[in-house]
């Protein structure tokens, strides 16, 4: 289970709207099959380690990292695809809340006369499809990063920011970028840093959809994401916008998406609801300030990862994040560390919030 874990891990930022799901196949204790959700979301996981097994997968042992779905949609069930491949038991690590599985894909299975074992590393599995379970629910599982100095500045009063921390960080980012579905930041940091929000240096993997929360749609029309828009997908995410403007982004290439307004802002809960909607699971969300702070005072963070620099700004200097309006100590945001790693001269934080 451990290696289908780890299988299913390669997929995320590549499979939604589906689940990272990894399955192995072992037959009289040999490995015969393995394989992961593929990019795109099909083939199922399932489906590629029963292909690598082939007839060896007869009287093994299927170790799935999720409940296999039951239902008939653009492919067969696997439930169908395991019982026909005569495997004699399936090892689930946790169940998939989605109502067309919900219990029937096990339900399918031990029909067919298939012993089958479930909650194996469930706690593990469920962690990584966190981002999927919250998609059903309305709410991508949310990672919020933020690379500071160590006074907490993210640039300095005249707004430069390139670069507080060192190429390993960076590099760390690209690879965060790329386990996400989506890379999402403010207005406000679309224009000041004109930013590309791609993958880049990990050769040839799929880019990350890369969102903008702008109430106006004020993102300059000459701007790295308008130009490429039609290459990599933008998705502008406004609160009513002007008509011909919304027009003119979608003749760019972007896909414009209305959300409600709270408090003179876009609604961030608004946000992330549509996102789930068109099916995304993981979002990376790289600022700006105002936007961390929002996320927060809703609670939306699941994950903070913060990139320190050992440099110092001063006051005078921007903040990571922005005015929260706290005025009691037990009302900030609580996040357990999960995670600490030098990077270069920086110090990559890991944590999870603590519901």
């Amino acid at each position: 289970m451990q290696l289908a874990l780890s299988l299913g891990r390669r997929g995320m930022g590549r499979v939604w709207p589906n689940p990272a799901v990894g399955c192995v196949i072992v037959t009289d204790g040999r490995l015969v099959g393995r394989g992961r959700t593929a990019d795109g979301g099909r083939p199922h996981a399932e489906t590629v380690a029963l292909s690598q097994a082939g007839d060896a997968a007869r009287g093994g042992v299927a170790y799935v990292t999720l409940e296999p779905c039951a239902h008939h949609g653009q492919t067969p069930p696997c439930a169908e695809a395991l019982i026909a491949a005569g495997v004699s038991r399936v090892v689930v690590a946790c169940g998939d809340p989605d109502a067309r599985v919900a219990g029937r894909g096990i339900e399918r299975l031990r029909s067919a006369g298939i012993d089958v074992t479930t909650d194996l590393m469930a706690e593990d599995a469920r962690a990584d499809h966190a981002g999927f379970f919250g998609k059903l629910r309305g709410k991508p599982f949310v990672t919020l990063k933020l690379a500071m100095t160590i006074d907490g500045r993210i640039a300095t009063a005249s707004g430069q920011s390139q670069w507080i921390t060192g190429p390993e960080a960076r590099r760390t980012v690209h690879a965060l970028r790329a386990r996400h579905d989506a890379v999402m930041v403010g207005g406000g940091t679309a224009r000041a840093d004109d930013p590309s929000l791609t993958v880049r240096g990990l050769g040839e993997v799929p880019q990350p959809v890369r969102v903008v929360v702008s109430r106006a749609l004020d993102v300059p029309l000459g701007s790295a994401l308008a130009r490429t828009a039609k290459d990599v997908p933008v998705w502008l995410c406004h609160g009513g916008a002007p008509p011909e403007l919304v027009e003119t982004w979608t003749g760019l290439g972007a896909k414009c998406i209305s959300c409600g307004v709270s408090q003179g802002r876009v609604s961030l809960t608004s946000v992330l609801s549509a996102l789930a909607e068109r099916g995304l699971t993981r979002i990376f969300c790289e600022g700006g300030g105002s936007v961390a702070a929002s996320l927060l005072a809703a609670g939306l963070v699941d994950e903070l990862v913060v990139f320190s620099a050992g440099k110092t700004i001063g006051a005078e200097g921007l903040p990571g994040v922005g005015p929260m309006g706290l005025g009691r100590l037990e009302d900030a945001a609580q996040f357990e560390l999960v995670e600490l790693r030098p990077l270069g001269q920086d110090v990559m934080t890991r944590w999870a919030f603590m519901r």
